[in-house]
C-alpha cells in the first residue's frame, strides 16, 4: 500500500504542478514586486528516519527574517503584505510539490519540523511521526490552520509553540498514523481544501479537527 501511495503522490504532484502553474507564476511575480530577494525559500527540516531534507516554499518574509524566531506569530511583522496572502491561502506551500516529485515528501503526512525542535523537544513516541515521509497536509496542519492563531501570539511564539502547541499537533498526527489508509488520505485532502476555502473567504471560527475530538475530548 505504501508503494501505491508513493505512485499516487507523484502522479498528483505532477498534475497539480501543471494545473497550478499559472497560480505559481503569479505568486512568484508578486514576491519579486513586493520584496527584494529570492522568490523561493529553502528550509532545512527533519525528514523520514531523522534524515534532514530541504523543503521548498515561496518566500513570504523579508530576507534574513528567518534568523530571528523559528515560529511565525500572529501578525508577524516579518511577513510582507503579498506574503500574508500567500500564507493564508497556503499558496506558499505549493513548491513542496517538487519535494513530492523527488520523493522527500508525500501529499499527506506529518508536516516536516525544524531540525532543532525535533532534536530538543520530540519525545520518543512523537519521533514515530518521522518513520514516514513528511507531507503537505495532515491532521496537525489542519489544527494549526484553524486554531494556531489562538496560541501563537506575542513575541514568545517559539516558546509557546514547543510548550503548548507542538505536542497537541503531534498527538493528532500519531492518531493519523495509527489509523492510516488511502481512504483516510483522501478525506484529509478534502478537509484541507475545505478548511483553506472557509478560512480564506469567511470569518467563521472553524471547529476542531475530528482527530482532536478523538484524542482529547474522549479522555
Amino acid at each position: 500500500m505504501r508503494k501505491v501511495k508513493s505512485i499516487i503522490d507523484r502522479f498528483l504532484a505532477g498534475i497539480s504542478l501543471i494545473v497550478l502553474s499559472p497560480v505559481m507564476i503569479i505568486a512568484a511575480i508578486g514576491i519579486k514586486v513586493s520584496s527584494k530577494g529570492t522568490v523561493f525559500y529553502k528550509a532545512k527540516r527533519m525528514g523520514r528516519d531523522l534524515k534532514p531534507i530541504t523543503v521548498y516554499k515561496f518566500r513570504t518574509m523579508h530576507m534574513g527574517a528567518d534568523k530571528k524566531n523559528k515560529i511565525t506569530a500572529v501578525n508577524d511583522s516579518r511577513i510582507f503584505a503579498w506574503g500574508e496572502i500567500l500564507r493564508k491561502t497556503k499558496i506558499d506551500e505549493l513548491p513542496q510539490l517538487f519535494n513530492v516529485l523527488e520523493g522527500s515528501m508525500s501529499i499527506i503526512g506529518p508536516r516536516p519540523e525544524d531540525i532543532s525542535i525535533v532534536n530538543n523537544y520530540f519525545t520518543d513516541e512523537e519521533k514515530k511521526t518521522l518513520y514516514v515521509l513528511p507531507g503537505l497536509a495532515c491532521p496537525g496542519s489542519i489544527f494549526n490552520y484553524t486554531h494556531g492563531d489562538l496560541y501563537l501570539k506575542g513575541n514568545n511564539a517559539d516558546e509557546i509553540y514547543v510548550k503548548e502547541f507542538l505536542h497537541i499537533k503531534l498527538s493528532l498526527d500519531l492518531y493519523y498514523l495509527s489509523h492510516w489508509s488511502l481512504g483516510y488520505d483522501v478525506k484529509i485532502i478534502i478537509r484541507t481544501l475545505y478548511t483553506i476555502i472557509m478560512a480564506t473567504f469567511t470569518s467563521r471560527q472553524l471547529d476542531y479537527p475530528m482527530e482532536y475530538k478523538k484524542v482529547f475530548q474522549s479522555i
